[in-house]
């Protein structure tokens, strides 16, 4: 297996099919993968879906369902636990990353040394949110970047492409997917940015808001910095070098 797609979802029931079957079309013939889809506690039918589409012969699927809702980024964890492809990509389940720009992301991950640290990380330059949505997050990622230089305009994006070694390498705790380029670095890996489509929401509503955002994203981004200003990378020499 060479790629896992990891989407962590939470009653997304209407947005299942056309987000799998965008991702079959945009990946068959292209590499061996698998969509790893984490129902983080839904209520509704999301986990009906997937056994419906499995049912159709979507086989690409790898249902994972938690029984109570724990969280984005503990979703995404489970995600990759139970992943088996080498490379990680990650995709948001609301249907607003497209996963056209997959190939891309894939691309650029295969230009990257072999064995070596990196994150892909999706740019969403025009983003179909609301002018207040936009302002939030313009200057969310304005002190994160500040503070953290992890070099990436918008850690926000669900798509990001990473080595699932890499991945389980970083320190685990709730809502490090904000965070996966500045963790990433830390490991003295290479951030590259890629530009994105960023589609308009179809179904559903948005799991998030601003007071959220911001208690969760200062709190988090301390620990971060604190992270950071910890770590320590050895340069290992061989003796006959």
């Amino acid at each position: 297996m060479e790629v896992s797609v990891v989407i962590p979802a939470k009653n997304e029931q209407d947005n299942v099919e056309p987000v799998i079957r965008g991702i079959v079309a945009a990946l068959n013939g292209l590499v061996s993968f698998e969509i790893v889809y984490v129902d983080d506690g839904s209520d509704d039918a999301t986990y009906a879906e997937l056994q419906r589409l499995i049912s159709q012969g979507l086989s690409q699927i790898k249902p994972v369902k938690h029984r109570f809702s724990v969280g984005q980024s503990t979703a995404i964890h489970t995600g990759v636990k139970f992943a088996a492809g080498a490379l990680i990509v990650t995709l948001d389940a609301d249907g607003q990353n497209d996963p056209a720009d997959i190939p891309n992301l894939i691309k650029q991950a295969k230009l990257q040394p072999a064995n070596s640290h990196f994150c892909i990380a999706g740019y969403r330059k025009n983003r179909k949110d609301t002018a207040w949505k936009r302002f939030q997050s313009k200057i969310a990622n304005k002190v994160r970047s500040t503070l953290l230089h992890d070099g990436t305009p918008d850690t926000g994006c669900g798509l990001k492409a990473l080595p699932r070694t890499t991945f389980l390498t970083l320190p685990y705790f709730n809502h490090m997917h904000r965070f996966l380029p500045a963790l990433v670095r830390r490991l003295g890996g290479h951030i590259v940015v890629v530009e994105v489509n960023h589609l308009d929401r179809q179904f559903g509503v948005s799991k998030y808001n601003m007071l959220g955002r911001l208690g969760v994203g200062l709190v988090d981004m301390l620990g971060v910095m604190w992270l950071q200003r910890r770590v320590k990378l050895a340069e290992i020499v061989h003796p006959n070098d």
